[in-house]
């Protein structure tokens, strides 16, 4: 299903930390940093923190600008973006400031906290994930039910560990000060645990006065069935590659990226690629491989259009060719259409030899938009 587009938001100091143990905040961010989280605010549909935040900080998460808030309303949003908070056991404060401050609110819990938080009375939804806390139905919620498109996380340490652990944070804002805390026990920013592989994409480093922001991707594609936040982001880039096909009547246009599990792209093609007039795009992309490279077996296809199971102008279809390669998982938007082929199934193919093959449907209007003049 559908998620928000999950953005993680942190500052810490030069030796990681969140806070020191002092009974107040320490305030890591600059005026003009505070400011550009401000703007962060204004542009997402909901922002999330733990119950131990909200214990711990006291936030109001709000939008402060004025002109901000109105530039929400006069989008035909509301002045503040809905707030969210995770708590296991629905041990919440009803005097925090969250509760009383902004538009809607909503709690995720379990069945056992769901029964603790109604009891406080508190002016937000309750909505209980079943025996245990679980983030893709948590996120698959906010999609469907409130309409989240963007979610900013805010905290703390332990949900920024999980989001990126489970590989789905589609991007890390953080924001280093600079000092240092060195206190042992006080909070970090991440905990140990086992993460995706491979190294973050920088896509951006800016000063603001004192502090550096650095904004961070991830690119390590998952590990079986179900799709993480580096998935869409290699997605995207197939059904960009598809728009490079020339046009024809008697074939589709379809892109296609092999990636490593470590995140490093290996290989990327498109269909009727250089003076190929056949060729197709998962094709072009593995032709450019050594068939014994040792990464293919973990790596990623990325397909624009399911791989045909099928097809006249070559001897093996490219869901044959992915199998031959030794690929065992298979990303792509759009199953094939009747179009030339009647109930091809190349998905099925893949997947009755033990391929993990996701399909994330909604980029099926970007794999479909070069390939519009064969509508029917």
């Amino acid at each position: 299903m559908p998620y928000p587009y999950v953005l993680l938001s942190a500052a810490v100091s030069l030796d990681g930390y969140l806070d020191d143990a002092g009974p107040d905040r320490l305030l890591l961010s600059s005026p003009a940093d505070f400011d550009r989280v401000d703007e962060v605010r204004a542009s997402v549909d909901a922002i999330l923190v733990g119950a131990g935040t909200i214990r711990a900080d006291n936030p109001r998460l709000l939008v402060n600008s004025p002109e901000r808030r109105a530039a929400r309303v006069a989008d035909g949003r509301s002045p503040y973006p809905l707030k969210v908070t995770v708590s296991g056991s629905g041990e919440l404060d009803p005097d925090a400031q969250f509760w009383h401050t902004g538009d809607a609110k909503v709690v995720y819990t379990t069945d056992k906290g769901a029964a603790r938080a109604r009891a406080l009375s508190l002016a937000a939804d309750i909505v209980a994930l079943g025996p245990d806390l679980d983030w893709r139905a948590l996120f698959t919620h906010l999609h469907e039910e409130y309409g989240v498109r963007r979610l900013m996380v805010e905290g703390g340490g332990r949900i920024h560990t999980q989001l990126l652990q489970q590989g789905l944070a589609d991007e890390l804002q953080l924001v280093v000060a600079p000092l240092f805390v060195g206190t042992p026990h006080a909070a970090r920013l991440f905990g140990p645990g086992a993460y995706q592989p491979g190294r973050l994409r920088l896509v951006e480093t800016r000063q603001i006065e004192d502090v550096v922001l650095m904004r961070y991707e991830p690119t390590a594609p998952g590990a079986g069935p179900l799709p993480t936040a580096a998935d869409h982001h290699w997605l995207r880039l197939a059904c960009e590659l598809a728009a490079l096909c020339p046009p024809s009547t008697t074939a589709f246009s379809v892109g296609a990226v092999i990636v490593a599990a470590d995140g490093t792209e290996l290989a990327r093609g498109h269909s009727r690629e250089g003076d190929d007039t056949v060729v197709h795009a998962e094709e072009a992309a593995l032709a450019t491989l050594d068939p014994a490279d040792p990464r293919l077996p973990g790596a990623t296809v990325y397909s624009s259009l399911e791989p045909c199971a099928h097809r006249a102008s070559r001897p093996r279809p490219c869901a044959r060719l992915i199998l031959d390669a030794g690929v065992r998982r298979v990303v792509t938007a759009w199953r094939e259409p009747n179009t030339f082929v009647t109930e091809a199934d190349g998905n099925g193919l893949l997947a009755a030899a033990g391929v993990d093959v996701i399909v994330l449907p909604e980029y099926a209007d970007a794999a479909q938009a070069p390939n519009a003049h064969l509508a029917d």
